[in-house]
C-alpha cells in the first residue's frame, strides 16, 4: 500500500540534500557553459592538437567547428513562423515524396512464474511515402523464444536470463532496418530511417564479451547498411544524458567536475526550436571493447537539435558518412519536419512505437494463449503458488 503521508514526511526529512544537489549541479553547470567559451576561440586544427594526446575525449570536431565556432547552428526558417500552421505548411513541403521509415520493438522475457520458460519479441515498423496515391504500411513481426533459446549454458541448466530476449528485440531491429533500407536501395528517392535509440552502445560495457560483440556486430552492420544503400539513418535520443561534449571540455580544461552534466543540459539554453548544434565525432571513452580491432564509434557523428521550446534538445546519431556527402541537413530537416508533425517528437518514432508496443493486458493474453497452447500439446505447465495467490486476489 502507498502512503502518502508517510512519503511526503521521508522527503521532507531529506529535502536539504536534494536542495544540495540542486545547487552543486548548478554550479557545475555555469563552470562548463564558461569552459565553452573557450571553444569559440580555438580553431579545428588548434581543438585537434589539444585533444591529440587523448584517444577517447569524449568527442572530436568536424569541418563545421570552423563554420560555426559557437556550437549552434540556427535554424532560418523557424525564425519566421507566427503560428504552428506555418510549421506544418514547412514540414508537410519538406515530406512531400520523401519515405521515412521506423522500427521499434517490444519483448516478453520469461517468468519465473511459469514451469516451462517462454519468451516472446514484437517488431513493429511504420513506412511513410508521403506520396497521396501511396499507403503507408504499418507491419507486426512476433517471435516466440523457446526454452533452448532462452538457456545460457554459462548460468546453469536452471538459468533463463533476460538478456536473451533483450538482444534477439535489438538485433531484431536492425535487421528490419537493414531489409528495408535494402527494400529501397534503388527508389529515387532515399527514405530517412529512424533508429529509437542510440547508435552508442555504452551499455553493453558491462556485459561478457561474447554479448557485447553480438550488439555490436548488429549496430555496426546497420551502419554498414546505410552507407553502402545511401540511405540515411538516424538514431533518435528524445531524453538523453549523454556527456561526450563535457568530456571533451574536461579535457580542455584539465579537470573534471564531481557532478555529471549532460550535454542536453549544456546546450539547452543555446538553442531555439529547430536549432541544432554543430556535429561532432564521437570519441566515447566507455570501455567497449573494439570489434575485429577497431572500434566503430568514428564513423558516428552526434548533433543536439532542439524540437520543442521548454525541454533540452534530443540528440541524434548519424552516421559519419551523412555529414561527408553533404546529406546532413536535408537529413535533418525531415527529423524537423517529423517533429512538427508529431507535436516535438517523431511522428514515425511515435507511430512504429504505439505499433510494436505490448502492453501489460497484451502480456497477460499471452500468457493466457500460452497456457492453452501448454494444455493442447500436453506440456507440463505449471503455475507458481504466487502467481496464482496473485491471481485469486485481482480478479
Amino acid at each position: 500500500m502507498f502512503h502518502r503521508e508517510r512519503v511526503i514526511a521521508a522527503l521532507e526529512a531529506k529535502a536539504d540534500r536534494f536542495a544540495g544537489y540542486d545547487a552543486e549541479l548548478h554550479d557545475a553547470l555555469q563552470a562548463y557553459i564558461k569552459a565553452l567559451e573557450l571553444l569559440r576561440t580555438l580553431s579545428t586544427a588548434e581543438l585537434e592538437a589539444r585533444l591529440a594526446g587523448v584517444p577517447w575525449p569524449g568527442a572530436r570536431p568536424t569541418e563545421e567547428h570552423a563554420q560555426y565556432p559557437d556550437l549552434v547552428v540556427p535554424f532560418a526558417p523557424g525564425k519566421t513562423w507566427q503560428n504552428h500552421a506555418q510549421a506544418r505548411a514547412w514540414a508537410l513541403q519538406i515530406l512531400s515524396a520523401v519515405p521515412t521509415i521506423a522500427v521499434d520493438g517490444s519483448q516478453i522475457t520469461p517468468s519465473k512464474d511459469f514451469s516451462v520458460p517462454v519468451g516472446a519479441v514484437q517488431l513493429g515498423w511504420f513506412v511513410n511515402p508521403h506520396v497521396a496515391d501511396a499507403p503507408y504500411i504499418k507491419d507486426i513481426a512476433f517471435e516466440v523464444l523457446a526454452p533452448d533459446e532462452l538457456a545460457d549454458e554459462d548460468d546453469g541448466a536452471d538459468g533463463f536470463p533476460d538478456w536473451r530476449v533483450n538482444l534477439r528485440r535489438f538485433t531484431g531491429e536492425c535487421e528490419r532496418l537493414i531489409t528495408l533500407m535494402a527494400d529501397h536501395h534503388t527508389a529515387p528517392v532515399k527514405p530517412v530511417c529512424f533508429f529509437d535509440g542510440s547508435l552508442i552502445l555504452s551499455f553493453t560495457a558491462q556485459m561478457r564479451p561474447t554479448h557485447q560483440q553480438q550488439y555490436l556486430q548488429a549496430v555496426m552492420a546497420l551502419l554498414e547498411a546505410s552507407e553502402s544503400h545511401r540511405v540515411p539513418l538516424v538514431g533518435y535520443i528524445d531524453t538523453s544524458y549523454a556527456n561526450d561534449l563535457a568530456a571533451m571540455l574536461d579535457v580542455l580544461r584539465g579537470q573534471r567536475s564531481a557532478q555529471r552534466i549532460s550535454d542536453g543540459a549544456l546546450l539547452r539554453e543555446r538553442l531555439t526550436w529547430g536549432d541544432r548544434s554543430t556535429a561532432w565525432i564521437c570519441a566515447r571513452d566507455d570501455n567497449v571493447e573494439p570489434v575485429g580491432g577497431c572500434k566503430y564509434y568514428d564513423e558516428v557523428c552526434f548533433t543536439y537539435l532542439k524540437t520543442t521550446a521548454d525541454r533540452p534538445p534530443a540528440r541524434l546519431d548519424i552516421p559519419r558518412w551523412l555529414l561527408e556527402a553533404g546529406e546532413l541537413e536535408h537529413t535533418l530537416d525531415v527529423v524537423r519536419a517529423e517533429c512538427v508533425v508529431g507535436n516535438g517528437y517523431p511522428y514515425s518514432v511515435e507511430t512504429a512505437d504505439a505499433v510494436a508496443v505490448i502492453t501489460m493486458q497484451d502480456r497477460e493474453r499471452f500468457y493466457r494463449t500460452f497456457q492453452e497452447f501448454a494444455e493442447k500439446e500436453g506440456l507440463p505447465l505449471r503455475l507458481s503458488l504466487k502467481a496464482l495467490s496473485k491471481k485469486g486476489r485481482r480478479t
